[in-house]
C-alpha cells in the first residue's frame, strides 16, 4: 500500500516553478532522513535531493544544484521540494522516499517508504 503521498506535480512551462509535497498515507512515523527521486520513461530512476530530519542538512544531485530546495516541517510532518527555473529535462515521476535507518542517502535501496508519485511536465 501507498505509505507515503506526494503533491504539486503538473505542467509547467520552462523557466517556472512547482512545489512538491510529502507526507505519510495514515500516520506520522520516525524516519532518519528523506529524499526526492524521479523517473523519466525509459530511464532508470535518479537521486534528485534528500533531508535529514534531525540535522536539517541536505544533499542534492548535482542537475538540479541551485534551482531545488527540499525543505522539511517537522511539526506539520511534511517534506517539499521546491523546484525553481524548471527545464524540459525536469520532466518525470517524482517519488517520496524515507528512511528510517541509515545508509547512502543517493541510493534508492537505502529508503523503505514510498509514495506513488507525482507527475512533473515542463514544456519547452
Amino acid at each position: 500500500q501507498v505509505q507515503l503521498v506526494e503533491s504539486g506535480g503538473g505542467l509547467v512551462q520552462a523557466g517556472g516553478s512547482l512545489r512538491l509535497s510529502c507526507a505519510p498515507s495514515e500516520r506520522p512515523f520516525s524516519w532518519y532522513f528523506m529524499g526526492w527521486f524521479r523517473q523519466a520513461p525509459g530511464e532508470e530512476r535518479e537521486f534528485v535531493a534528500a533531508i535529514f530530519r534531525g540535522t536539517g542538512g541536505t544533499g542534492y544531485a548535482d542537475s538540479v544544484k541551485d534551482r531545488f530546495i527540499i525543505s522539511r516541517d517537522n511539526a506539520k510532518n511534511i517534506v517539499y521540494l521546491q523546484m525553481n527555473s524548471l527545464r524540459p529535462e525536469d520532466t518525470a515521476l517524482y517519488y517520496c522516499a524515507g528512511a528510517t535507518s541509515g545508509g547512502l542517502v543517493r541510493l534508492p535501496t537505502s529508503y523503505n517508504y514510498w509514495g506513488q508519485g507525482t507527475q512533473v511536465t515542463v514544456s519547452s
